[in-house]
């Protein structure tokens, strides 16, 4: 799969987008602290495999890096991909005349 594809997928599951949204809010999470914020904030009762998976597929786009300190693996988020998506759809263009 191509770059855009891997971003594609990883932003087409709401679960995912949640989880880009809780690392944004707070950046540098375990996997225990994701499944802790999913569960409280959101209602998300997802198993921490299940959760995992997710984090694999948003790292496997480059929206998050990992970092391992002794026994824990912390979860960055890096909004560096999504410029791809705006550069290939400008947000800021002029109107085209009816």
């Amino acid at each position: 799969m191509d770059a855009d594809s891997d971003l594609f997928k990883a932003m087409g599951d709401a679960t995912r987008r949640t989880i880009l949204d809780e690392l944004i809010d707070r950046d540098g999470q375990t996997l225990f602290e994701i499944c802790g914020r999913l569960t409280m904030k959101h209602g998300l009762t997802s198993s921490r495999q299940a959760i995992s998976q997710h984090l694999a597929v948003l790292e496997q786009a480059g929206l998050v890096h990992t970092r391992r300190q002794g026994r824990y693996k912390f979860h960055h988020i890096d909004t560096s991909p999504l410029r791809s998506i705006v550069e290939r759809w400008p947000i800021h263009r002029e109107d085209p005349e009816p």
